[in-house]
C-alpha cells in the first residue's frame, strides 16, 4: 500500500498531464478539478503546485477584466450622456 508521501512524490507522465489538460478544457469542470488538485492531499505535488498556480491566475485575470470593464463601461456610458442626442433632431 502506497503511503500519502510516495504518491506526492510520484513523477507525472506525458500522458497524465495531457489529460490534466484535456480535463481543464472542459468548463465548469476545469474551476472544480483545479480546486481538487490544489487542495486534495493525495495529489502530486507538481500537479498541486500547478493547480494553485492556475487558480491565482484566474483569480488574478478576473479582477484584470473587472476593472477593465469598469472603466470602459464608465466611459461609454459618460460618453453616450454627454454628447448630442442624434436620434431627436430634425433634418
Amino acid at each position: 500500500m502506497e503511503t500519502t508521501e510516495t504518491i506526492k512524490k510520484e513523477v507525472l507522465s506525458i500522458g497524465d498531464w495531457l489529460i490534466t489538460l484535456i480535463i481543464t478544457a472542459i468548463p465548469i469542470v476545469n474551476i472544480i478539478m483545479l480546486f481538487v488538485w490544489a487542495f486534495n492531499h493525495s495529489t502530486p505535488t507538481t500537479k498541486a503546485n500547478w493547480a494553485k498556480a492556475t487558480l491565482i491566475l484566474i483569480a488574478v485575470l478576473l479582477v484584470l477584466y473587472i476593472i477593465v470593464f469598469a472603466v470602459f463601461g464608465a466611459a461609454f456610458f459618460g460618453f453616450m450622456q454627454s454628447g448630442q442626442d442624434f436620434m431627436d433632431t430634425p433634418y
